[in-house]
């Protein structure tokens, strides 16, 4: 999971709070226990200051996991870190919600606020 893949680009309205919500449907990893794939939806949702996202560079970001073999939790948390530093936004928070495999579901949720 390459973060430097993540480009931003200046918010022409650093002085409004206003909401930007991604949601890729389409996500997939690896579990590293059993090597069986994972699909899940990942949702961010997040309120910028200077800077947004790229979908583009986001998509490809995602991209990066889709052979990885790593557990939802650390997906999720992962996502956030590498968000938060790349955006610097005022809160952010990324939802995963995960298919079922063995008749259980999951979803892992985690947010972020500046304390600016």
């Amino acid at each position: 999971m390459k973060k430097e893949l993540l480009e931003i680009f200046d918010n022409t309205y650093p002085d409004r709070d206003y909401t930007i919500e991604i949601v890729n449907p389409e996500f997939t990893s690896v579990c590293p226990i059993t090597g069986l794939p994972d699909f899940g939806t990942i949702t961010v949702r997040y309120v910028p200051d200077k800077t947004c996202i790229e979908l583009k560079s986001l998509k490809y970001y995602f991209f990066e996991f889709r052979n990885a073999g790593i557990f939802y939790e650390n997906i999720t948390n992962k996502i956030l870190d590498d968000l938060v530093d790349a955006l610097q936004p005022r809160s952010l928070s990324v939802i995963t919600e995960w298919k079922a495999r063995g008749g259980i579901t999951e979803t892992v949720s985690v947010n972020y606020k500046s304390s600016h």
